[in-house]
C-alpha cells in the first residue's frame, strides 16, 4: 500500500486520515506544528507524540518534499533550484534576496498552456498541474536551504512569495488555494497574505473567488493596451479580452489605495513601448488603485524580441509617474542563469497530459 504524504492535506483531510486510524483528533494540532512550524522531515522527531503513535504514523504516512535536482546561483544572489517531484517530473523554484524581504517565486504548474510570446515558460507544453504538495514543498525546500526552521519570527530570507514561477496559477486554482491556506496558517508556516502575491494572465472567471476565498495581493499580467497586440503577446486575451479583464479587475475583492493591483508590463522594443501606449495604458486603469510595474523583457536563445531602450523604458515610466501611478522599472535578477522573469523553463519530458 502506498504511504499517504502529510505534506499538503488541509487540516480537514489530515484529521480525517488520523481519526480514520484510530489516532486521536487532537493530534492533528501537533503534527500541523512539526510539519509546518518545526519543518520535520521524521516522525522520530516529533517528542510529544508517543512512540506507538509515532509507529502508527510511520507505517502509514511519509513526509514529502520535492528533491533539489540542481542549483544554481547568479553572481547577483539570486538561486535557483531544480525541483524534481515523485513521478520524476521537474519545475523551477527561485529566491530573490533584496535589501528589505526575500522573495520565492513559485511554480503552479509543470509547463504551461498560456504560449505567451516573450515567455520562454510559454514554449514548454503543459505536463500536468502541481499538487498542493508540491507547491508548499517548494517554500518548505527554501526553507531548509536558509535553515528557517522553526518558523522565524523576525527578519526572513523568505519573507514574500510570488506565484510568477512556471505555470497560470489560477488554471490549477484548487491546489493553488490549498496549498497558500497551509502557508498562511498562523499556527504553521504562518506567512501573512499581504505578503503573497499571485499573478494571473487574465483568467476572468477566477479573479473574484482568487479575492474573496485567498485575499492575496494580486498581479495581472497586461502588457498590451490593445487588443490586437496583447492577442499576439498573449493568446488568452482571445478569450477573455483587455475590457473584460479590465473590469474584473475594478472589482477585485479588496481592492484599494492600500491593497493595489500590480499591472506588470514587459517592455519590447517597437511593439508596446511608445508614448501613445503609456497614455492608453492610463486611460485603461483609471480609477483602479494600482501600480504598474515595467520589465526589461528577459530574452533566451532563439526569442525575436527585443527589449526596449533604457531611455525609452525611461520616457514610458515618466509618463505613467507623472499621472500619479507608481511605475517601477524591475531590475532584472538572475539573467545569467535563466531565472528572471519569463526565463523559466525546466527540461522536464515535455507531454501533454490532462491537467
Amino acid at each position: 500500500m502506498n504511504k499517504i504524504n502529510l505534506i499538503g492535506l488541509s487540516r480537514d483531510e489530515l484529521k480525517e486520515h488520523l481519526v480514520s486510524r484510530d489516532v486521536p483528533a487532537y493530534r492533528v494540532q501537533q503534527l500541523w506544528n512539526w510539519l509546518y512550524h518545526h519543518g520535520v522531515i521524521t516522525f522520530d522527531r516529533m517528542v510529544n507524540i508517543p512512540k506507538p503513535v509515532r509507529q502508527l504514523l510511520s507505517d502509514s504516512f511519509v513526509i514529502e518534499r520535492p528533491k533539489i535536482a540542481t542549483a544554481q546561483a547568479s553572481t547577483d544572489g539570486t538561486q535557483k533550484w531544480l525541483l524534481q517531484f515523485s513521478d520524476g517530473q521537474e519545475a523551477e523554484t527561485v529566491h530573490i534576496p533584496e535589501v528589505d524581504r526575500g522573495t520565492l517565486c513559485v511554480s503552479s504548474q509543470i509547463g504551461c498552456t498560456l504560449t505567451c510570446k516573450f515567455c520562454h515558460t510559454g514554449t514548454q507544453t503543459l505536463v500536468r498541474n502541481l499538487e498542493s504538495s508540491e507547491i508548499v514543498g517548494q517554500m518548505m525546500i527554501a526553507r531548509d536551504v536558509f535553515g528557517e526552521w522553526p518558523s522565524p519570527v523576525g527578519q526572513r530570507h523568505v519573507s514574500n512569495i510570488v506565484m510568477m514561477g512556471m505555470g497560470e496559477p489560477l488554471y490549477n486554482f484548487e491546489n493553488v488555494s490549498k496549498a497558500l491556506t497551509i502557508i498562511m496558517d498562523h499556527q504553521g508556516i504562518s506567512l501573512s497574505k499581504r505578503r503573497i502575491t499571485l499573478s494571473t494572465s487574465g483568467v476572468v472567471p477566477m479573479m473574484e473567488r482568487c479575492g474573496e476565498e485567498l485575499g492575496v495581493n494580486l498581479a495581472v499580467s497586461l502588457h498590451a493596451v490593445r487588443n490586437d497586440v496583447r492577442d499576439v503577446l498573449v493568446p488568452l486575451n482571445k478569450k477573455y479580452p483587455i475590457e473584460q479583464l479590465i473590469e474584473a479587475c475594478r472589482s477585485y475583492p479588496g481592492v484599494n489605495n492600500a491593497r493595489r493591483i500590480t499591472f506588470e508590463y514587459v517592455m519590447l522594443k517597437g511593439v508596446n513601448d511608445s508614448d501613445a501606449d503609456a497614455r492608453e495604458l492610463l486611460h485603461l486603469i483609471r480609477g483602479i488603485p494600482a501600480k504598474i510595474n515595467l520589465i526589461p523583457f528577459n530574452p533566451w536563445p532563439g526569442v525575436s524580441f527585443e527589449c526596449s531602450a533604457p531611455e525609452r523604458i525611461s520616457a514610458f515610466a515618466d509618463i505613467v509617474y507623472r499621472a500619479g501611478y507608481a511605475s517601477p522599472v524591475r531590475t532584472p535578477r538572475g539573467r545569467d542563469i535563466l531565472a528572471a522573469c519569463g526565463q523559466l523553463k525546466s527540461e522536464s519530458q515535455r507531454k501533454r497530459k490532462s491537467a
